[in-house]
């Protein structure tokens, strides 16, 4: 991972050092990326990357690995960076998220125009620079591997549409939930960064199992994701909690309780959610009891799918911690 960090703060120094020679301002957007990454993160996606890679049995010191672990990070910063501006978050990692800053900054040197808009704006652009970073870093991908990139970028796309149409809709429906959950989070978080790493090792053969233990955790992810939203603290997540409730966001979580229970039903028809009504009646019914039985079912399938792959020596355990963490954090 020392060589991942490496070639992403390199590459934005560079791009840095390249835009503010024609203006102090072309560094802006820039520095939104450079912000977001800098501040850390889990590196999830570039550590699925590269031990879907390793475990494939690649060569640690290919440099394609490197540049596609980094690309995997690029998007993942991209598309946090537009789901606060579709969320109207506040915060992002314990920071103020791009479009909050650049609002706020508007509104403080008194510019022309409306703050809001001049932040959203700034977030738009910057968002789609770290994608275009991500191309860039992702140029040298072979066939295999350029489709499974291909992939990725569409599913986290029309995911992330489904989800907002969803809310709007006020949808229940738990398994088109459970599809925009593990096509807009989970495939994008782990399969498809395994697969990525699979397919630069030349392994095929690995894809069936690494499918099998990417969707079952990225759904786990997912609802751990939920849970932390729907009873976590925005001290313990870096980011404020119960966003999903004040966007109407249909979860895979709301959606299995509103399936399961009237009140819950009721709530969510309304035009307006009472966001502490609804959390209470959650725990009244147990949901979150609920959710972690699935949670364990689905790392016990994740585990069985990697159980006879032809793996690396160490990667099954390596693979199975990994599932642990994800799955089981910030309990």
């Amino acid at each position: 991972m020392e060589r991942v960090e490496t070639r992403l703060s390199g590459f934005l120094a560079a791009e840095r050092e390249k835009w503010a020679a024609v203006d102090h301002r072309g560094p802006t957007p820039v520095d939104a990326v450079a912000a977001l990454v800098d501040v850390g993160g889990k590196r999830l996606r570039p550590a699925f990357c590269i031990s879907g890679f390793l475990a494939s049995g690649g060569d640690q010191d290919d440099p394609t690995i490197v540049d596609c672990a980094a690309a995997v990070e690029f998007v993942h910063t991209g598309a946090l960076i537009h789901d606060d501006v579709l969320d109207a978050a506040d915060l992002r990692r314990g920071h103020p998220t791009v479009h909050n800053r650049h609002s706020l900054e508007h509104a403080a040197k008194g510019w022309r125009g409306e703050p809001r808009r001049y932040g959203e704006g700034v977030a738009i652009l910057a968002g789609d620079l770290a994608t275009v970073y991500a191309a860039r870093c992702a140029s040298a991908l072979p066939p295999q591997a350029a489709r499974v990139w291909g992939e990725l970028l569409t599913e986290v796309q029309i995911g992330q549409y489904l989800d907002m149409a969803v809310a709007a809709e006020s949808v229940i429906d738990p398994e088109l939930s459970r599809w925009i959950a593990i096509c807009k989070s989970g495939r994008y978080s782990i399969h498809r960064p395994l697969l990525l790493g699979a397919a630069l090792a030349g392994r095929a053969d690995l894809e069936p199992a690494f499918e099998a233990y990417g969707e079952a955790l990225g759904e786990a992810f997912q609802l751990r994701d939920d849970l932390i939203d729907a009873f976590g603290s925005t001290a313990a997540a870096g980011k404020p909690v119960g966003l999903d409730l004040v966007q109407h966001k249909m979860t895979l979580l709301l959606a299995l309780a509103a399936r399961q229970d009237q009140r819950v039903r009721d709530l969510v028809a309304k035009p307006e959610w009472d966001v502490t009504a609804l959390r209470e009646r959650l725990l009244e019914i147990g949901i979150a009891t609920r959710l972690e039985r699935r949670i364990d079912r689905l790392v016990a399938h994740a585990r069985g799918a990697i159980a006879s792959a032809q793996l690396e020596p160490g990667w099954r355990d390596e693979l199975t911690e990994m599932a642990m963490t994800v799955a089981y954090r910030d309990r």
